[in-house]
């Protein structure tokens, strides 16, 4: 009977082991992950009908997060979203969204993964061009 419920046991569990990812996301990639999304939905919210309105004064953001110059970038794009309540748009869900998760991912970077993270190159310029897809 012990073997039985052994066996019982292994069999169910062994569907929630082999669905769970083989490599839990570390402070890096989930700082990666975000700031690759932060910077699609941005470039999305530009193009929407809805939001492209009061968006078109916004700045391209791109998120290089080897960049050193990337937490000044998103304190001052944060702000400029925050700005945005004259706006109709600004009420959007997307645009809330926006400013919010970009806000996780300033808190993230700046206190959960300090000591995970290295800037490799302090190019401000290179987060003011133009970039697609990434």
């Amino acid at each position: 009977m012990a073997i039985l419920n052994h066996l019982l046991l292994v069999s169910s569990l062994l569907p929630l082991v082999l669905s769970y990812p083989f490599y839990p996301p570390t402070c890096y990639t989930k700082v990666l992950t975000m700031a690759r999304e932060l910077t699609q939905m941005a470039a999305e919210l530009k193009e929407d009908p809805v939001t492209s309105y009061c968006m078109a004064h916004m700045p391209n953001l791109y998120l290089d997060v080897h960049n050193g110059c990337v937490m000044h970038k998103m304190w001052t794009y944060i702000s400029l979203v925050e700005g945005l309540r004259e706006s109709r748009c600004a009420y959007t869900r997307e645009v809330r969204k926006l400013g919010v998760t970009m806000m996780q991912l300033f808190i993230i970077m700046s206190e959960k993964c300090h000591g995970d993270l290295v800037f490799t190159i302090y190019d401000c310029r290179a987060l003011e061009r133009k970039h697609t897809g990434s």
